[in-house]
């Protein structure tokens, strides 16, 4: 076996060859009972500005809500899901006949990620882009999803190989774009913007993460990162601002202890309804 099937999602013990990989499968019955009814894409132009962090909270206040949520995990090279979530060492993958069983979390959120398929989650992917297209295709095409009400797709940064492949070959319903306060944040975001424009893909809105702090003492309003932009920049694009999250040392905790479920989902409450009505305004 090559080093790229050990690592790969297949991994059916089947040719090295990357393009008869997993050839094996019942292809026609891969992903044949999938229901998925809203695909979202969580995408930044740039790193660092908690993309993967805006994703969970969108799948857990959604999934608190009573529906039925996914998480595609799409960043293939530096995947964050499943710590977050607190699914490590003692998740076992299994092949169902409809495809693989994706772990659930704790409150029932089915995430799929790369780091399920590696020996130790701080080894590396180092794979060309291609690869990393291929495994993305394999993590919507051949996983057992079932009925889902919402799939979050956490995109890495940039307009590269994977944001470009889940753009063309997945029926995405609606894009959130995550910046922060800082000009250069929203200098690259705007590249981001320009790219899903030009495919006429749909963006549901901005949201600036890190928008404010709150002083844990005298409850003051702080700006740590500069005065909020996401509002102007939304203007300039004429894309809808679905609002901020504030920056809090509590979230950041509970996300390394993987425990992001027992977060009070309140801060993102009113951008939760904003992008529900804001995606059922695109879909009718």
């Amino acid at each position: 076996m090559s080093d790229q099937c050990k690592t790969c999602p297949s991994n059916a013990g089947c040719s090295s060859d990357p393009g008869t990989c997993g050839v094996e499968t019942e292809k026609n019955l891969l992903g044949a009972l999938n229901n998925i009814k809203n695909v979202i894409v969580v995408m930044s132009g740039k790193g660092g500005v908690g993309k993967s962090s805006v994703t969970g909270l969108l799948a857990t206040s959604l999934a608190q809500r009573g529906n039925k949520v996914g998480i595609l995990d799409a960043d293939i090279t530096g995947p964050s899901q499943p710590k977050a979530f607190g699914l490590g060492k003692e998740v076992s993958l299994r092949a169902g006949e409809y495809g693989i069983i994706p772990p659930e979390s704790k409150t029932g959120i089915k995430i799929m990620s790369i780091n399920f398929f590696l020996p130790n989650e701080d080894d590396p992917v180092i794979w060309r882009g291609p690869l990393l297209a291929g495994a993305v295709n394999q993590f919507w095409g051949e996983v057992d999803w079932r009925d889902l009400d919402y799939m979050i797709v956490d995109l890495p940064p940039g307009t590269g190989d994977v944001p470009l492949t889940v753009l063309q070959s997945i029926p995405v319903d609606g894009i959130v774009i995550v910046s922060s306060p800082q000009d250069l944040a929203f200098m690259v975001v705007k590249k981001t913007i320009k790219m899903t424009q030009k495919m006429n893909i749909p963006i549901i809105g901005i949201i600036e993460n890190m928008s404010y702090a709150i002083c844990s003492h005298c409850h003051e309003k702080l700006e740590l990162f500069g005065k909020s932009k996401g509002e102007e920049v939304a203007r300039e694009t004429n894309v809808y601002f679905l609002g901020g999250i504030p920056w809090d040392a509590s979230f950041n905790a509970l996300v390394d202890e993987g425990r992001i479920e027992e977060y009070d989902t309140k801060p993102v409450a009113e951008i939760v309804d904003k992008l529900i009505q804001k995606l059922s305004s695109l879909k009718s």
